[in-house]
């Protein structure tokens, strides 16, 4: 039995967040399942992969944000979606050089993924980290979430306007084996009612991102109980108008959405301005949305790279100032990837954004 019939069963089409959500996490036959998808082995690469000092900006910054929170004797930091746990890795290394915050610290993982979590076990011994399988574990204490690629890979809904009927996309399946896009008549007011945002105003084309309200309610949550924020690292885009931005990467090449399904990533670009209306709707504090590049100068990643890379040699030098630019440069991750910060309202603290 192939994934197609897998996937679709006794069925004839799917809504797309449901085909996405099967064709990357089911348990057998699920593209994160299968195989570790990170490095230059496999189909994408992230941040903390390409340059340690990535994970060491991170680190600096919650440890900041820890003082700002008044030092507390426990601090949760919980990573959503590790992937093979490099960034996860590099924290520790940052967290033990400092006493009073590594005493203090403790870091959850939440991965979906059986897989990429037996590697992260193997690479990741310190009895300071924990996986859970919910964020609903958390249960106390202050808490600082991180994600970095995370929220592009969960499901999402598309709707599409035409003549002024609003219809959502689904996959159909033809024959156990040919996939197609296909437009259904919608009725939007349960969407617009769980998200409470008014989606279809001047809209022709709708990214609903329904997996990431799940969790950022989940989140919102806990930050106001317990004090905190969340600081996300993701490909994006600022403008008010959406678009269809479902795209699918294998070997480092984009590929066809409907073509290797359960063996390519399936992402699509977050629509910051609508997570900056989800955040403030929830009752949370916005502090910004800046570009990856602008974050982690403002951190002082290229301070530290001139530390670093004195009185060494000159091929090690050039390779840490290439995977900087790769970070930092507009017309590679600097731009395209946006930092958005939140956290509980009263808190003052926006380092890396003013």
């Amino acid at each position: 039995m192939n994934v197609i019939s897998q996937i679709f069963k006794d069925k004839k089409s799917l809504p797309l967040n449901t085909f996405i959500d099967k064709a990357l996490y089911n348990k057998k036959y699920g593209y994160y399942s299968k195989k570790n998808p990170i490095g230059a082995s496999g189909d994408f690469i992230t941040a903390p992969l390409i340059s340690e000092l990535f994970g060491e900006m991170l680190g600096i910054w919650c440890i900041a944000f820890w003082e700002k929170l008044g030092k507390p004797k426990n601090i949760n930091i919980v990573e959503l979606g590790p992937g093979e746990g490099s960034l996860c890795m590099t924290l520790i290394k940052v967290f033990s050089r400092f006493k009073m915050f590594n005493d203090a610290f403790e870091i959850k993982l939440l991965e979906k993924s059986k897989f990429l979590r037996k590697i992260q076990e193997k690479k990741i011994t310190s009895k300071k980290v924990k996986w859970i399988k919910s964020i609903e574990e958390i249960k106390n204490g202050p808490t600082i979430f991180i994600a970095n690629e995370f929220f592009d890979a969960l499901p999402i809904k598309q709707f599409v306007l035409k003549k002024g009927i609003w219809h959502e996309r689904f996959v159909k399946c033809i024959n156990d084996e040919k996939l197609i896009f296909y437009d259904k008549k919608a009725n939007l007011n349960n969407i617009k009612h769980f998200a409470r945002l008014s989606l279809a105003k001047k809209q022709k084309f709708i990214e609903f991102p329904i997996e990431a309200i799940k969790y950022l309610t989940s989140i919102s949550k806990i930050i106001k109980k317990h004090d905190g924020g969340m600081i996300c690292f993701d490909y994006g885009y600022k403008k008010i108008k959406m678009s269809d931005s479902l795209q699918s990467v294998k070997k480092h090449n984009y590929s066809k959405i409907l073509l290797n399904v359960g063996n390519s990533d399936i992402t699509h670009h977050i629509n910051f301005n609508l997570f900056s209306k989800i955040i403030k709707n929830l009752g949370l504090h916005l502090e910004g949305i800046t570009e990856q590049g602008i974050f982690l100068q403002k951190m002082g990643i290229i301070h530290r790279a001139n530390i670093l890379t004195k009185n060494i040699n000159f091929n090690v030098k050039a390779d840490i100032y290439y995977r900087l630019k790769r970070l930092l440069d507009r017309n590679e991750m600097g731009q395209i990837f946006k930092v958005i910060f939140f956290k509980k309202k009263g808190v003052k603290f926006n380092l890396g954004f003013k």
